[in-house]
């Protein structure tokens, strides 16, 4: 175990600061432990217990741990192995490993991963919040498909969870997030997809002179709410409008635009594929499509489906899950986040149902199955005010509001600021419950709805 001794990484300048992708808000541990082992974390959360400091966990980097002024931070990045059955079709995954890695190890057996769009995120984190992936109208959950955890409770015992061994505690940990314990990995169903039809269609948001794009946007808007109700459950897609920075490293056709995406993953054949899309390429006319990605390809390169940017950066995101929502209401929505919006904003509308509303076999506390869409909101904050990005944050929630059940554990970047919501109240109550058996002392943070 290597073990930063007093003051953190990027704290005091005793420890190397620990690398994240979200370099938006400073990690500040009075004590950072690299976990080498799964002995190691057991150890660190066993020392913090008996000290009375919160502990949190951090993988990949993505998110942000729970709240560690002044406690420990365990970092989880070197637990990171990978084993595949392919009679069982089944991985172990440490808690480090990223879906990368993942991928790379299923592929020659055939199989995948249900990895969500950025192959960097840390498996295990991605799994505890739920999982919603490329594949998820299909197979549902991530969380649904879990076998057995590993995890380190705050009482520093280390737990083999399944469902037949300690039941309450599997159901929450799938879909309850960190709050229950340092999970060290997990073992995890794949799935027998070596190919799809995959891709993405980029229209431009603003095809008119002096327009800033709020007709051809609300058109493609409006036109991709009426074709998620023809699609299906084998057709996994969502909607995606940024402005794109007028940078030489970007395509000529995206620089200094308002693009507006549809980003579509279908496990059928590419005939069906290509007559499903149909309607989609159709939408404003052959004049307002960019570009079109859309093709058969290896599992391998299911990546490239979103192209989420690779490099590490500053940033603040949150989320809305919606029932059904109007769709005059999202064409606001998109509206307000398009190029009249104060800062740079990527708007992400996720089109749920299928199998993600179906309960598993074995529950779990991933809320919300009644969902029809997700929103998902993200803006950098280079040179931007967090303040300025809640603000337009609460204009689009407000807009969406009569349709918006709850939000996103796995998409809600805000570095903590704000917890409610993450889970129906008899499932928050439900995992409350767990807390109070499992940490009643707060190690790992606070009650869940605070």
């Amino acid at each position: 175990m290597v073990s930063a001794s007093e003051g953190s990484a990027g704290h005091n300048g005793r420890a190397e600061p620990l690398p994240t992708f979200q370099t938006g808000f400073p990690i500040r541990p009075d004590r950072l432990v690299e976990a080498a082992t799964p002995e190691d974390v057991r150890e660190a959360v066993a020392y913090a217990g008996g000290r009375g400091l919160h502990v949190a966990a951090h993988a990949s980097g993505h998110g942000l741990p729970g709240p560690v002024d002044g406690g420990v931070l365990i970092a989880t990045r070197a637990l990171d192995s990978v084993t595949v059955d392919p009679v069982r079709r089944t991985a172990r995954i440490g808690a480090g490993a990223s879906w990368s890695q993942v991928i790379e190890a299923a592929a020659p057996h055939g199989l995948a991963p249900l990895n969500g769009s950025s192959p960097s995120v840390g498996a295990v984190s991605y799994t505890l919040g739920g999982g919603l992936g490329i594949l998820a109208r299909e197979f549902g959950y991530a969380a649904d498909h879990v076998r057995s955890l590993d995890v380190v409770t705050a009482d520093g015992i280390a737990r083999r969870v399944t469902p037949e061994r300690e039941p309450e505690l599997f159901w929450g940990l799938r879909g309850g997030g960190h709050r229950l314990g340092v999970v060290t990995g997990l073992e995890i169903d794949l799935v027998a997809v070596e190919r799809l039809y995959g891709g993405s269609i980029a229209f431009d948001g603003a095809p008119a002179a002096g327009e800033v794009g709020a007709q051809a946007a609300a058109e493609v808007v409006r036109g991709y709410l009426e074709w998620t109700r023809t699609v299906p459950e084998t057709l996994t897609s969502s909607l995606a409008a940024l402005v794109y920075p007028d940078l030489p490293q970007l395509p000529g056709e995206l620089r200094g635009r308002y693009v507006i995406s549809v980003r579509v993953a279908f496990t059928g054949d590419v005939a069906e594929g290509e007559r499903l899309v149909a309607p989609l390429r159709a939408l404003g006319g052959p004049a307002a499509v960019l570009s079109d990605s859309l093709r058969e390809m290896p599992y391998a390169e299911s990546h490239t489906i979103h192209s989420d940017p690779p490099l590490p950066h500053a940033y603040y995101g949150d989320s809305a899950v919606l029932g059904e929502p109007d769709a005059e209401r999202t064409v606001q929505a998109f509206e307000l986040a398009g190029p009249r919006a104060p800062m740079m904003t990527v708007v992400q509308l996720n089109h749920l149902g299928g199998a993600l509303a179906a309960r598993p076999e074995v529950p779990n506390a991933v809320p919300y199955r009644d969902a029809g869409f997700l929103l998902r909101l993200l803006s950098p904050l280079d040179g931007t005010e967090v303040g300025a990005v809640r603000a337009l944050y609460g204009e689009v929630g407000r807009v969406l509001e009569p349709a918006v059940l709850g939000r996103s554990l796995n998409f809600s970047f805000g570095g903590g600021d704000r917890t409610a919501g993450f889970h129906e109240a008899e499932t928050a109550k439900r995992l409350a419950g767990l807390v109070s058996q499992y940490d009643p002392a707060g190690l790992f943070g606070g009650p869940y709805g605070a």
